[in-house]
């Protein structure tokens, strides 16, 4: 989940929680690379417990960045994904756990999230190829240079999606790069490692924060653990403050905004590829030297200290005469639960909050008065109060007129303003991030909450002009436009208004709001009994079902033949699923990014239905990508824990196992055991076959080494060898 705007929202009103990483670097001594001493203390003057590594925004970054030159291959990519790893591991070195959590299959509500964005990218993706095509006929035809086109497979980020080849090659390197670390490298000694791979359904962020709960709930839980969490969605920050744990922090990048990015065209810095003009005729032969080694300032980190935010909440929740003792904990959740509401990877955020109007202050003085007025808190153990929960949509609603106004008016002057700086030249160029129609800082992230790249792009008689907004919240008579523009449907029809709001939430697998545009807070009325019978499935789609689940059919290439045909073939039953254009509605917005993407929802009935006659056409490997999986984990010849896993590998049948809690740092867990292990003791299979001794002793005769140890040993995976060269144990841990 992302939340819009939030990180930077919250950096700006409590300052004081970002503090900027002390990072160790590697030293060069006589031409030779000495690496970082990770066992030594740690120069940020803080010891952490347990890392964990929300892998995907480590995955995307490395394997297509945008402000350096891409990785060649797929071997490049793992290198990129390792280094960026070890650079984590140098500055927060762990002492118990690494946990590493890749997106697995995820709720139908997260998947439609992730079928707009995967769709968004394909469009994206054919259409910078047409601009490209374009913009190189002009500038050749004006006499420009640029350098011969490279014939290279465009790499498709759409394949970071589990079930595909691409993350079962990635969780294969992750073993080796493992077994690699805690051999050799020791800082990981006594470490405990737990890879959650593509295979463990849920995302990454909820597997880290299912196991920091269950370890809580043990009795060896230590109390002091002090954690920390590698990721850049914003959400991991509320996710983090809802496990209660006192030392807890966030490591992420540090966002510096307006770096500039290479061109899509010729590889330089400074311009967009709308504007580029192509290479100087000098750097004509230097130019594909210029464009794979330009200098890409390597970012920084920052830890976002949740210690410290806990501080300031307690002072901005704390709330005076209430009729019982005030409980702290409580509030947290509370807080946590209404920050949702301005946004997250499941709903459409209602349409009156939005961060940056200060939407969270305004829900902060709103639940202060109802506490007061109700006599307690709105959530508890998990479950919402849903009378409360009223009070403060109603609260909300009374004031969206006015919201609506406002935003208008903010805009008028911002509008005003940017042109009279145009029209003068003064716009600097560290002026921000501007949203109007004619001068404007383009954000170019999205709504997974990290913060976008300012560019900054000025009107020109060739844009585009702006859709019309139809709805005109800020008029009255916006409710009634809004329902029928949106829903098709007249604000008059109390029943359906009803069925939008009874469809927003529901903790399972198999829900999902089946609109693309939220309800208004005033819409929130009678809600008591409105969420009493959902269907919660605990049952999610497999891999290869979520593909066709969020894939466009021009990702259907990582997909069986069978399969993909269901996504292109005119015929298939459910081909309406896979539009190969769709519209995309700004929705008040001013960038298509920002906008909604108006895609069909998938049907799971139909699609299990056309799936059963394409079954049984996988193959044993494809069946095997298509199977659920659970957390591996991993321990060193010198881990207190080595020694009793060999031991029940050794037994005849120990599945099920509880693991010994202080032999692991206090984790606590069943085990069960992997179907080829690799132990450190085992044994080297014989080699030496009958007449090899007599052949040996005849003479020397003609002598050629073979290839290999043995040339009749059958080809290993690489996680196999790594185990077995480096006498390594894993197993598997649920």
């Amino acid at each position: 989940m992302g939340v819009p705007a939030f990180f930077r929202w919250l950096s700006r009103k409590y300052s004081t929680i970002v503090v900027h990483c002390t990072e160790e670097r590697s030293k060069e001594c006589n031409g030779v690379r000495i690496p970082v001493d990770t066992s030594k203390p740690n120069p940020n003057e803080v010891e952490f417990d347990n890392l964990y590594l929300d892998m995907n925004g480590i995955i995307h970054p490395c394997t297509h960045p945008e402000d350096k030159a891409a990785p060649k291959n797929e071997d490049e990519m793992m290198v990129a994904i390792f280094e960026y790893m070890d650079r984590l591991f140098n500055i927060v070195r762990p002492r118990r756990v690494l946990y590493m959590a890749i997106d697995g299959v995820a709720p139908r509500a997260k998947m439609n999230q992730q079928r707009s964005r995967r769709f968004r990218a394909s469009k994206e993706g054919v259409e910078l190829v047409e601009e490209k095509s374009r913009i190189r006929e002009e500038i050749l035809g004006k006499g420009g240079y640029l350098p011969p086109v490279e014939i290279k497979e465009r790499f498709d980020s759409n394949c970071i999606t589990p079930g595909t080849e691409f993350m079962d090659n990635l969780a294969k390197c992750l073993r080796y790069y493992v077994a690699d670390r805690l051999s050799n490298d020791p800082g990981w000694r006594n470490i405990t490692v737990i890879l959650s791979d593509a295979s463990v359904p849920g995302e990454g962020e909820h597997k880290i924060m299912d196991y920091i709960r269950r370890q809580r709930a043990q009795p060896h839980h230590d109390p002091n653990t002090h954690h920390c969490l590698c990721g850049a969605d914003a959400d991991l920050i509320m996710l983090g403050l809802a496990t209660h744990e006192p030392n807890f922090t966030i490591i992420r990048e540090e966002f510096k905004p307006n770096q500039p990015r290479p061109c899509a065209m010729c590889g330089q810095k400074g311009h967009e590829i709308k504007d580029c003009q192509g290479v100087a005729r000098e750097k004509q032969g230097e130019h594909d030297e210029f464009a794979d080694t330009m200098p890409a300032s390597e970012q920084e980190f920052i830890f976002i200290r949740l210690c410290v935010l806990r501080e300031y909440l307690e002072r901005e929740l704390t709330m005076a005469s209430l009729p019982f003792p005030f409980d702290f904990e409580r509030t947290v959740d509370d807080w946590v639960f209404m920050c949702f509401f301005v946004g997250n990877d499941f709903l459409p955020h209602l349409p009156s909050l939005e961060i940056r109007e200060g939407a969270i202050d305004r829900l902060v003085g709103i639940y202060k008065d109802v506490v007061h007025k109700t006599g307690g808190y709105i959530t508890e153990n998990g479950f919402v109060k849903l009378e409360s929960v009223e009070l403060i949509m109603q609260a909300i609603g009374v004031a969206e007129d006015n919201i609506f106004k406002k935003r208008k008016e903010d805009d008028n002057i911002c509008m005003k303003i940017c042109r009279q700086l145009v029209e003068t030249d003064l716009l600097p160029d560290g002026l921000g991030i501007i949203i109007c129609k004619d001068v404007c800082f383009v954000q170019a992230g999205s709504s997974d909450g990290q913060d976008g790249r300012g560019v900054k792009r000025k009107a020109d008689s060739d844009s585009e002009p702006e859709p019309e907004d139809n709805v005109r919240l800020w008029e009255d008579g916006w409710k009634q436009r809004y329902y029928k523009t949106k829903f098709d449907v007249d604000a008059t029809d109390d029943d359906f208004r009803k069925k939008v709001v009874k469809s927003y939430g529901c903790a399972s697998w198999k829900w999902y709001f089946p609109f693309h545009y939220a309800p208004f807070a005033s819409d929130f009325k009678d809600i008591k009994g409105m969420f009493t019978d959902f269907e919660l499935g605990t049952k999610p789609f497999k891999p290869l079902e979520q593909l066709m689940g969020v894939f466009p059919a021009a990702s259907g290439n990582f997909l069986p033949p069978t399969w993909r045909s269901l996504m292109s073939n005119p015929e298939s039953s459910i081909i309406d699923f896979y539009p190969d254009d769709f519209a995309i509605d700004l929705n008040g917005k001013k960038y298509a990014w920002q906008g909604v993407a108006l895609l069909p929802f998938v049907d799971e009935r139909r699609l299990r239905a056309a799936l059963a006659e394409v079954y049984p056409n996988l193959s044993p490997e494809e069946n095997k990508r298509n199977s659920l999986g659970s957390d591996m984990l991993f321990v060193g010849k010198s881990h207190p824990c080595c020694d009793f896993i060999q031991e029940l590998y050794r037994g005849e049948s120990h599945e099920g196992t509880e693991m010994p809690a202080e032999l692991c740092h206090g984790i606590q867990g069943t085990l069960n055991l992997d179907e080829d292990p690799i132990l450190p003791d085992r044994m080297p299979e014989k080699v030496l076959k009958p007449g090899d001794w007599e052949r040996g002793n005849r003479g020397r005769g003609n002598w050629r080494p073979q290839l290999g140890f043995n040339s009749n040993r059958q080809q290993v995976h690489l996680d196999q060898s790594a185990f077995r060269a480096l006498g390594y144990v894993h197993t598997t841990s649920n």
